[in-house]
């Protein structure tokens, strides 16, 4: 019997190893991701087009306190302070420098995943109009990623196809191929997008894609085309500059229209009835995916963190005059990077300081009530344009200077960075914590005031000095500007006109290099950049790296890098 146990044994020990040596350890993967199936389904597709529009809100948005704002410094509207007073313009502009190398990079992957979508649309499983419109996205964010490039650096290489392996022989297009091919692809954009009352609030639409255009054609010289373009955007029923107060602070005092433009939760067509926004950036605070969080500031647009004074340092005679960081007029946890030029804060505004809404106190702050009991001025109106003696004030300065309130939210910032949110203190109540600095409002990328400017400049590229008169004055009007004469217009007026109404909130590099205007403009205006400009920063270097990885062909240098 035990015999007999023993051999049934050794049988049913050697039938499960075989079996197991046959087919209980395979590995049988019932799915798997590879290059060959990753783009079949609409799933897989919309995956890729939020990710484009993440790398564009990371870029021009939110990948620290720095990058996105080097759309801004260098310019005529403002100073980098903490570089100090002599920058090194030929190192920043040059084939090694911060500027070339990072926004190169980050633009060619908006590329690249644009190219991506394109190309594997043919062999997806998609319904024909829906391969129309995911063609119709991607080619508008590879346009957007070009027409960016073609700005900074001229003519660039012109890439159409999915790049699966190593290639190391790009050559430049020149700069009117690659500006065509974004005209072609805006177009195609432009007939295929849903219209503006049809998309989500942040995504792109027929509109977002014809304004864009207009911009492109401008910088084409095509100006009839880019008042053509400008118009179907300005005369579509959907689209209207705001002139009254709107929104959940809209009796909120003082304040007014242009003020209610930016404040937290105004940004969106769907949800606050705004039909100025064009294309609007998503930011929302402790949303999976909405980017910003209120335990870092990282991930945040630092608008505030750049743009707002270091209110903390400003003292007299050794004396605090503000309690610090609040989030009241004096901007949140500002540290004062980047201070307005002389012209964008003062000379601007010289023939309407005083009636044009855009430069009231609570739109371009310049008068802050100072909050330390401990200081003698405690309770006064501390300004700008008259600091107490003592303060030793000098331009430019971190500490104190006027500042757009666009770049914060003054009295509602997100509940969860008050440290003291329950407190009866006017004061500890809208004190902020170590992780503030973030601007906590959705961003306008193309707003329609910028539309009305556009289709200015292209009436007068053709001569039409009426007509780009009476666009600037619909946006002058709903400022309660002074209305600007025919013969006072041209480019420098409608470029300050911009500064006005567009301020921080605009790309200023990417408009004067589009204009080639960077040099004249920063001479002229901007004595803090202008010792040390020179004509040819009106195109950035190619990136040096990029010309040494190019083994097999020449990358070629612009002109004054070599």
């Amino acid at each position: 019997m035990k015999t007999w146990f023993r051999i049934s044994l050794l049988l049913m020990l050697y039938s499960f190893g075989f079996s197991c040596k046959n087919d209980f350890l395979d590995e049988k993967a019932l799915s798997f991701l590879s290059t060959s199936n990753a783009f079949k389904t609409t799933a897989d597709f919309d995956a890729s087009v939020n990710n484009l529009y993440g790398l564009v809100r990371t870029e021009f948005y939110t990948s620290s306190d720095w990058q996105p704002m080097q759309y801004l410094y260098r310019t005529d509207l403002g100073v980098e302070v903490s570089v100090g007073s002599n920058p090194n313009l030929a190192a920043d502009f040059g084939p090694s420098g911060t500027l070339t190398n990072n926004h190169w990079s980050q633009l060619y992957k908006i590329v690249a995943e644009s190219n991506t979508v394109i190309n594997r649309l043919p062999t997806s499983e998609l319904s024909a109009a829906n391969k129309v419109l995911f063609e119709a996205r991607a080619r508008f964010f590879r346009a957007f990623g070009y027409r960016t490039l073609a700005y900074l650096y001229g003519g660039v290489p012109l890439v159409l196809e999915e790049i699966v392996g190593e290639k190391t022989d790009f050559v430049r297009a020149t700069k009117k191929a690659v500006l065509t091919q974004v005209i072609e692809d805006l177009k195609f954009a432009a007939a295929n997008l849903p219209g503006i009352t049809i998309v989500k609030d942040g995504e792109i639409s027929n509109l977002a894609a014809q304004h864009l255009l207009s911009e492109v054609y401008l910088a084409d010289g095509q100006f009839q085309n880019a008042v053509n373009a400008a118009s179907v955007v300005i005369d579509d029923p959907a689209t209207d500059l705001m002139k009254n107060r709107f929104g959940s602070r809209s009796t909120i005092t003082p304040g007014d229209v242009y003020w209610d433009l930016f404040q937290s939760k105004n940004q969106n067509r769907k949800s606050a009835g705004n039909t100025e926004g064009i294309w609007v950036i998503q930011l929302e605070t402790d949303v999976q995916g909405g980017s910003a969080v209120s335990t870092a500031q990282a991930g945040n647009y630092q608008m505030e963190r750049v743009h707002v004074p270091l209110y903390r340092d400003m003292r007299v005679n050794g004396v605090a005059l503000f309690q610090w960081p609040v989030g009241d007029y004096t901007g949140g946890r500002g540290v004062g990077f980047l201070q307005p030029s002389v012209h964008f804060a003062e000379e601007v505004w010289k023939n309407d300081f005083n009636n044009d809404i855009r430069n009231a106190n609570h739109n371009f702050v310049r008068e802050v009530v100072a909050t330390n009991p401990g200081s003698p001025f405690f309770g006064q109106k501390i300004s700008t344009e008259n600091p107490p003696a003592g303060a030793n004030i000098t331009f430019p300065s971190r500490v104190f200077y006027p500042y757009q309130s666009k770049a914060t939210t003054p009295f509602n910032h997100p509940v969860s960075l008050y440290v003291n949110p329950g407190s009866t203190d006017p004061i500890k109540k809208y004190e902020l914590k170590a992780t503030a600095g973030g601007t906590y409002a959705d961003q306008y990328l193309f707003r329609l005031a910028e539309t009305y400017l556009l289709r200015a400049e292209g009436y007068l590229g053709l001569g039409q000095t009426g007509p780009a008169a009476d666009d600037i004055n619909v946006v002058r009007a709903r400022a309660n500007a002074t209305p600007v004469l025919a013969g006072e217009v041209n480019i420098d007026y409608i470029l300050d006109e911009r500064l006005r109404e567009l301020g921080i909130e605009e790309k200023r590099m990417l408009t004067l290099m589009r204009l080639g205007k960077l040099y004249d403009r920063v001479k002229a205006y901007n004595p803090f950049y202008g010792v040390n400009m020179e004509p040819r920063f009106n195109l950035w270097a190619i990136p040096q790296g990029e010309i040494e990885r190019n083994r097999t062909a020449v990358l070629e240098q612009n002109p004054g890098y070599n």
